[in-house]
């Protein structure tokens, strides 16, 4: 009997490769026969777009699923992809921390609207935004599991540190189950002594929590959205691809699956 597990990709801090990160893990994941929900968490609605989905596609989206009378089944499209629908996101999105403000069950809504997905999918991961808003809290509610891309620069395991305290005040308070699946290090430059630094201090620190796969920088990978594709279909054989077909093995290793 199939176990729906439902990540958050997250992290406050933007361009550190969330997106980038959903939605090719969940490629490389469908690619070998898991079903795939992606949910696309930010009103830029990035992941949408980086799947080939046009404006006029999004009519029903997470908003509707959250804030309105929809369920799931109205609002999931698949996509090019075998095995890997979406949730998409619109603008309306922006505005719902205002419309949810005096909501006594504001940071329950994600979750209540995913409960009938169970045993539908494999894998739902969360595109989360840049941000710790209403928004990413309703995700870290929802999920069993979070993911934490890092950017190898300077400064990033100060953000991190925040991160994890909100990750702990979430799991005190709203989440008692939730838990830290790993720390994804992104947009790594061999030829910056900086970038060799972070990696050696997110193990130091964080130990068995950093995954073994490094994201490396590359133009594939920036490419790929432009043409409505994951960088896993766009290039397979690029350095960034085969990134996050390790990754996708290793996380399913992690898992025991």
């Amino acid at each position: 009997m199939r176990s729906t597990k439902i990540i958050s990709v997250v992290n406050q801090k933007g361009g550190v490769g969330k997106t980038t990160t959903t939605v090719n893990l969940g490629t490389a994941l469908a690619s070998i026969e898991k079903e795939i929900l992606l949910i696309d968490l930010d009103p830029q609605g990035n992941l949408s777009t980086g799947l080939g989905i046009n404006e006029s596609q999004r009519n029903l989206s997470i908003y509707d699923l959250i804030v309105g009378d929809k369920n799931t089944k109205d609002v999931i499209l698949s996509t090019k992809i075998p095995n890997l629908n979406i949730i998409t996101s619109n603008i309306n999105l922006s505005g719902i921390e205002f419309e949810l403000a005096d909501d006594k069950d504001k940071t329950d809504k994600l979750s209540k609207s995913l409960i009938s997905l169970s045993k539908n999918y494999d894998f739902v991961i969360i595109d989360c935004p840049p941000s710790l808003g209403i928004l990413t809290v309703n995700s870290l509610v929802a999920s069993d599991s979070i993911l934490v891309p890092l950017q190898c620069e300077f400064y990033a395991l100060e953000g991190l540190a925040q991160l994890l305290r909100t990750i702990e005040k979430i799991k005190y308070n709203l989440n008692k189950n939730l838990f830290l699946e790993g720390i994804i290090l992104t947009m790594y430059d061999p030829r910056n002594r900086l970038c060799d630094d972070v990696v050696a201090d997110a193990k130091k620190h964080l130990g068995e929590k950093v995954f073994k796969t490094v994201v490396p920088r590359n133009i594939r990978l920036s490419e790929a959205p432009s043409h409505g594709l994951p960088a896993i279909l766009y290039d397979q054989k690029c350095a960034g691809s085969t990134a996050y077909i390790n990754l996708a093995r290793e996380l399913l290793n992690r898992l025991k699956i």
